[in-house]
């Protein structure tokens, strides 16, 4: 493991030892105007100025919580990953017979589909929602891009497409020169510090899914190395400035989730194989996530492990002594000044939200801050 990442880069992110994945909870009237608007009952142009009022808002609000990185909380999204994806060249969304089924819940039934060459249009969407979130936040705080990982893409429904058939290869290659495409516009933008959500990975640590896929005849490391192969290709020679970070999640939505496994099956390809990646954000809120003990193969190396510690998922607030004492179980593993902080998971990762309320939300992240500046003083 190691990054081209400048140490001047690094410097400005050294005191920030707590940190949020970037969706929040969409405010009542965002809600509502997303609603009238798939009803035809606003134009396009009132929705986005309500979105606008909305991110303000909330960007006003990281401030009061001592935000330093900050993110339009996918506000303009109501997937965290189909509404990056369908805007790419080759991929198109579409309505599905059923949504995929959560541990508790199941979500709206839609995907999206590889119809040709994969690519990135100058037009995407995500450089004006970027543009937007820079001019809101410059001069007080980083503004943070979140991304789906281009391993989105390589579910088995959607890497074997008719299009790539038998070419799974030239699949990787194309989703690795489109997200360095990506990633170059919007460097282009201002943009100083993407973090690119994978749940992919997540995926490869699930022994069921494992399985699966050996049923299919595919081997889950194969999987797994294409993984790295996609995304090194896309952070390749990247900008020198420029800070990464990648979340490993297992699903989010309703409070549900997807996937269970530790992250020992896949970290050799996660923290040893992987290039230009700064920062690590992991789920570790629940058994579900395996133990601290993987974490050992970034010693000696400059890369970051914030610990996801503090659920998104359960109304009730963590206990900030037990927080503190499974920090320093970590510790045992990972030195400190290469540990941080942050949420498990987004606080809505899709519109709808986990089942938790807004004060809840706020109440989480002041306990987060509280506890980093305890544990790193």
């Amino acid at each position: 493991m190691s990054s081209n990442t400048s140490q001047i880069a690094k410097a400005q992110y050294i005191n920030n030892k707590a940190e949020h994945i970037g969706s929040f909870l969409r405010p009542l009237k965002l809600k509502k105007a997303r609603y009238d608007f798939a009803d035809r009952v606003i134009y396009e142009e009132t929705l986005r100025q309500v979105e606008d009022a909305e991110i303000y808002n909330l960007i006003d609000i990281q401030l009061d919580n001592d935000c330093t990185v900050m993110t339009d909380g996918d506000f303009r999204r109501g997937w965290w990953h189909y509404d990056f994806l369908e805007h790419l060249d080759g991929i198109q969304s579409y309505k599905t017979r059923d949504g995929v089924k959560y541990k508790d819940a199941v979500a709206k039934a839609y995907d999206v589909r590889v119809i040709g060459d994969i690519d990135f249009p100058e037009d995407h969407p995500c450089l004006a929602q970027y543009r937007f979130l820079h001019e809101a936040t410059d001069g007080f705080a980083t503004a943070k891009f979140c991304l789906p990982s281009p391993n989105m893409m390589l579910y088995p429904h959607l890497r074997n497409n008719r299009h790539y058939a038998n070419r799974l290869h030239d699949l990787v290659n194309d989703l690795g020169k489109t997200y360095k495409k990506v990633i170059d516009a919007l460097y282009q933008e201002g943009c100083r510090y993407i973090q690119v959500n994978d749940m992919f990975f997540a995926y490869l640590c699930d022994e069921e899914q494992r399985e699966k896929e050996i049923q299919l005849g595919v081997n889950p490391d194969d999987l797994a190395a294409y993984c790295v192969e996609t995304l090194n290709l896309a952070l390749k020679d990247k900008p020198e400035d420029l800070v990464i970070a990648l979340h490993i999640d297992r699903g989010n939505f309703l409070s549900s989730w997807l996937y269970q496994g530790g992250y020992e099956i896949i970290s050799s390809y996660l923290f040893e194989k992987l290039q230009n990646v700064d920062r690590f954000l992991l789920e570790f809120d629940t058994e579900r996530s395996g133990d601290f003990k993987p974490l050992s193969k970034l010693k000696n190396t400059h890369t970051e492990v914030f610990l996801g510690l503090i659920s998104t998922k359960k109304e009730s607030i963590e206990d900030k002594a037990k927080i503190i004492e499974l920090i320093q179980q970590a510790s045992e593993y990972l030195p400190l000044d290469q540990l941080g902080i942050c949420l498990q998971s987004g606080f809505a990762s899709m519109e709808e939200g986990n089942k938790i309320s807004y004060d809840t939300q706020w109440k989480k992240l002041k306990l987060m801050n509280e506890i980093a500046a305890e544990v790193w003083k």
